[in-house]
């Protein structure tokens, strides 16, 4: 599994013009089975993708298309892990 994490480097309100194009763009991979949760960090600095495993230079080639990296409005970091462990009812995360 990965986790992305995307760091804002533009204010936010050009994040906010990027908005709905970000979203379709997360739709995108949601609906080809890449992504697996997203959201905002809290403070909003940035967000956090959840991904498959497999192809660590595939998924830097899907973020590099976000339209907040294209735009310059934010960076990616990707940390691979494997899940050892996990609570009752998300086992299926040692799967992904």
């Amino acid at each position: 599994m990965f986790i992305v994490t995307l760091d804002y480097i533009r204010p936010l309100e050009e994040l906010d013009a990027l908005m709905a194009q970000h979203v379709a763009w997360l739709k995108t991979h949601y609906d080809d089975g890449l992504f697996i949760a997203s959201g905002r960090q809290v403070p909003r600095k940035g967000g956090v993708i959840l991904a498959r495993s497999g192809d660590r230079d595939g998924l830097q080639a899907v973020l590099a298309r976000d339209p907040f990296v294209l735009n310059g409005a934010a960076r990616t970091d990707i940390m691979e892990f494997v899940p050892s462990m996990t609570a009752p009812g998300a086992e299926a995360l040692k799967s992904l």
